[in-house]
């Protein structure tokens, strides 16, 4: 009866959205007649018509938003093969400059930061970025968000702000873990810094990188009096800087009233359900400790063989006063020595510890991690399981016989063989190993990754992350990116030249591999930009965005600049909602030069103020950003709503105020 009842509910709700979508298709064919009828000329009709079908395919995501803006193009490219049909001397775009946007400027620049974002944090430098908001952060939320926000906002400056915050999403996690803070108290924030911080430099987001060739574009079709200048790197920092310094403090000020409060995050609830599996599985009600041996205590000189097995306890990690910590291969064996004020990681049962710590006394037990945050961080290590395979060379051996844990950096902490699962206190690494033996170890992921190549072990957890980090080359990434930026800040060399040095470079100097380069880049993202800059050049070469601004300025025109202004970048803001901010931009950058030309005002300025605004989209997650973060935050729509609607007004107040001030 239940499924019967839900499968109805399901028809129902499929059949009002045929209905929505058939509504939605009449509305826009009857806005096309209109529109065509108006216009002046076929071209303009053919132009309108397809833009307005451009729009309807982004707004209600009829195909992707990438096959969409390909077969926008395709349907430009077939207008010359059909143009008699279509009442057309020739086709809506010139054959020979279809393909222009592959080889833009703006692509290619694209591209580039892409790969150089990809190489910085193949580094780890990430890492240690987070290691250090760890540090000063603390546990307060005022002091958490414009810690992260700031930095990640940052960042976003100079790569694509989707990168910067899917960077910073597991550091969020592990802040929210280790402070208390719910995660939807901070990830919101970092998103929308994110995209703000994309209006920093001309780098920052994709509008503004393809904001100058549209500029180009546009000069072509103006006479030599009225040409605009190009921007420069650093031509909207003012504006930028401005906007994420409000967006930090709208949430300072007002997070308490429009943020919402999730309980646990989708990490935490993995990491619970991963511990839950070797819980049920193998009886291990394992947690990570993290302990301070104090000057008095029993423990200083002793071995770490002397204490584990006897108090069913396993050591992961361990760090001297002023030395790195000692982790992974080659860090720890059972002849390790400890000593006072040393730092351990101990993972085991919580009653063990407690008999741990009475016995030797004088033992500080931190309430988190502090110490091995980053290193013992879920994106760095954790528990796995590892069989035996028939035809091992560690068959007849013992853990102890092959130094597991010095050898290949895996502790071992449960060995599962004929249905029984054996634990630390029952000396598992003396006992010989068999075929089909599970051993379950706490381990570094780049260490099991190298365990993975090993024929002696088959790795049965598969879904840990396989990063691998590169910190010896950070000088090199260091290195091109400043030349890249160098070459951007005082040379005139294109802006893709500029940025592809710095991309090749790190190629070159082994950062990257070209393959793992080819995989930094957001293909879609590239296609979708590629496919659109032939509907910018129909809209401003059939005379159509003159015709639109001729419209527009007849409701406008009598208004003062300002206002005029403010209407562009309220148009832009509601068209990045419904569509890319990449079409946005296309579609309305000739727009606005031509209704700025039409007031006398400057239509660079406008161009800007388009390319600026498709950064204002905080309303509903349709940003790359917005829906990156909405699941792990546990965010719905209202709660986009609720908290981008006073943002979304305080972005277009504070970008119109200082551009009328600064330009």
């Amino acid at each position: 009866m239940k499924e019967t009842a839900k499968k109805l509910k399901t028809k129902i709700l499929n059949s009002r959205q045929i209905k929505k979508r058939l509504a939605s298709i009449a509305i826009f064919l009857m806005l096309a007649l209109f529109l065509a009828y108006e216009a002046p000329k076929i071209e303009v009709s053919w132009v309108i018509a397809i833009l307005l079908l451009t729009i309807f395919l982004f707004a209600f995501e009829v195909v992707d938003i990438d096959v969409a803006a390909i077969s926008i193009m395709v349907l430009l490219g077939l207008s010359t093969l059909f143009a008699p049909i279509m009442g057309l001397d020739k086709g809506l775009v010139d054959p020979n400059r279809l393909f222009d946007g592959f080889s833009s400027n703006a692509v290619m620049s694209i591209i580039a930061v892409m790969i150089i974002g990809a190489g910085l944090d193949k580094t780890g430098i990430m890492g240690k970025v987070a290691n250090f908001i760890l540090e000063i952060g603390g546990k307060s939320e005022s002091r958490i968000i414009p810690i992260i926000s700031g930095t990640v906002a940052i960042i976003s400056s100079f790569m694509q702000n989707v990168g910067a915050a899917a960077l910073f999403l597991p550091v969020v996690a592990r802040i929210s873990a280790r402070s208390g803070v719910p995660i939807s108290r901070l990830l919101m924030p970092m998103g929308f810094c994110a995209i703000l911080g994309g209006t920093v430099t001309m780098v920052g987001s994709s509008p503004l990188i393809l904001l100058n060739d549209l500029i180009q574009t546009s000069n072509s079709a103006l006479p030599a009096d009225k040409q605009m200048e190009t921007w420069s790197l650093f031509s909207t920092t003012p504006v930028g800087l401005t906007l994420v310094a409000v967006g930090i403090l709208y949430f300072l000020v007002l997070g308490r009233f429009v943020l919402p409060s999730s309980k646990a995050s989708d990490e935490d609830k993995s990491k619970s359900n991963d511990m839950q599996h070797f819980k049920d599985v193998y009886g291990l009600n394992y947690s990570l400790h993290e302990i301070v041996i104090g000057d008095k205590s029993k423990l200083i000189g002793k071995h770490l063989d002397d204490i584990e097995t006897k108090y069913k306890i396993r050591v992961i990690a361990t760090k001297r006063p002023g030395k790195p910590a000692r982790i992974g291969p080659g860090a720890l064996d059972r002849d390790t020595h400890l000593e006072a004020n040393m730092v351990m990681a101990i993972i085991s049962e919580s009653e063990d510890l407690s008999a741990f710590l009475d016995h030797f006394k004088y033992l500080k037990k931190r309430k988190e991690i502090q110490t091995f945050a980053e290193d013992l961080s879920p994106s760095k290590s954790g528990i796995a399981e590892i069989v035996i395979p028939p035809g091992s060379s560690v068959i007849g051996k013992s853990a102890r016989d092959i130094w597991m844990r010095k050898t290949f950096g895996t502790a071992m902490i449960g060995m599962h063989r004929n249905g029984e699962t054996l634990h630390e206190g029952d000396d598992i690494r003396s006992i010989p190993f068999q075929s089909g033996d599970t051993l379950v170890v706490y381990t570094p992921w780049d260490a099991l990754m190298r365990v993975e190549q090993s024929p002696d072990f088959v790795v049965v957890t598969k879904d840990f992350p396989h990063e691998e980090f590169r910190p010896q080359k950070l000088m090199f990434a260091g290195i091109f990116f400043a030349i890249a930026l160098f070459m951007v800040l005082f040379t005139d060399i294109r802006l893709s030249i500029a940025l592809l040095t710095g991309a090749i470079g790190m190629v070159l100097s082994g950062v990257l591999s070209i393959d793992e380069a080819y995989q930094a880049v957001s293909w879609k993202t590239v296609f979708l930009l590629a496919s659109l800059i032939p509907l910018g050049l129909a809209v401003e070469q059939t005379g159509t965005a003159k015709w639109i601004a001729d419209q527009t300025l007849s409701v406008v025109g009598e208004m003062p600049v300002w206002v005029i202004q403010t209407a562009v970048a309220a148009l832009a803001t509601f068209f990045t909602l419904v569509m890319s901010n990449v079409g946005a931009t296309v579609l309305l950058v000739p727009l606005a030069v031509n209704i700025a030309l039409g007031v006398g005002a400057n239509p660079s300025v406008f161009a800007l103020t388009v390319a600026i605004a498709t950064s204002n989209s905080f309303l509903i997650p349709t940003h790359q950003v917005n829906a990156l973060i909405m699941g792990p935050g546990g965010y719905r729509v209202p709660d986009f709503m609720k908290a981008g609607g006073l943002m979304t007004v305080l972005f277009l107040a504070v970008m119109i105020f200082l551009m009328n001030l600064i330009y």
